[in-house]
């Protein structure tokens, strides 16, 4: 199914451009030809990290997504090896032209309950939007994730490749990175019924990553999980 959707864009920016409609890349959007990475990941070692190597992804939801719906990313800080650095601060940097946040979720280690997951308010900061805290503890076995979603603005054209922006961190000595080149990438497609209710709940604050549909998402199946959750609260 995957392969059939990426097919059937194409086909259809083709028969735009055929048409002679003008197909311009939009806020964030990077050119076809140069690719196009759901994540990206990068490592930082030297001195003030006294030998242990911290680590660093961004994710996007999918391959994938439908213009109108919602985007999801994930920001993981981890450690290798012994060390153990407090996360103070995490600046996520979206595509050019996105809007606010709707949802945003720390996941962290705490001494009762291990890695727990909890909303978070993101705040505006330098282009980008921050969560802060006094202090997330990390080590090898225990990263902290920020997950933040945002709405994909009905001005994305379907085929275009949509590229966010990079991540900021701060904290205890060695953890903190300026990484513009921690980016992710979707094709953007044209979103089904399903998708559309989900965008919209999502707007309201109902969404988030977890009514994010696939390529393969029906609509049957979606309204079977949004019945199911309404019956199970």
């Amino acid at each position: 199914m995957y392969r059939t959707s990426r097919i059937a864009a194409g086909v259809a920016t083709t028969a735009l451009v055929v048409a002679g409609v003008g197909v311009g890349l939009g806020p964030g959007v990077a050119a076809a030809e140069g690719g196009c990475a759901v994540s990206s990941h990068a490592e930082k070692q030297d001195v003030s990290t006294w030998g242990v190597t911290h680590v660093y992804d961004k994710i996007a939801s999918a391959e994938q997504i439908g213009v109108g719906t919602s985007v999801t990313y994930k920001v993981i800080v981890g450690t290798t090896g012994i060390g153990n650095p407090y996360v103070n601060t995490i600046t996520d940097f979206p595509p050019v032209g996105f809007g606010a946040p709707t949802k945003t979720t720390i996941t962290a280690y705490h001494a009762i309950g291990g890695q727990v997951t909890e909303d978070v308010t993101a705040e505006p900061n330098a282009g980008g939007w921050k969560v802060t805290s006094t202090g997330w503890f990390v080590n090898s076995g225990n990263p902290v994730t920020l997950t933040i979603t945002y709405p994909v603005p009905d001005s994305i054209k379907v085929g275009q490749q949509v590229t966010s922006g990079g991540v900021g961190v701060a904290g205890t000595v060695g953890v903190s990175n300026e990484m513009p080149g921690l980016t992710a990438c979707f094709t953007a497609r044209g979103a089904n019924a399903g998708e559309t209710v989900i965008g919209s709940l999502g707007d309201n604050g109902l969404g988030s990553s977890d009514g994010q549909l696939s390529s393969t998402g029906s609509l049957s199946e979606i309204l079977s999980d949004v019945l199911g959750n309404l019956i199970g609260s």
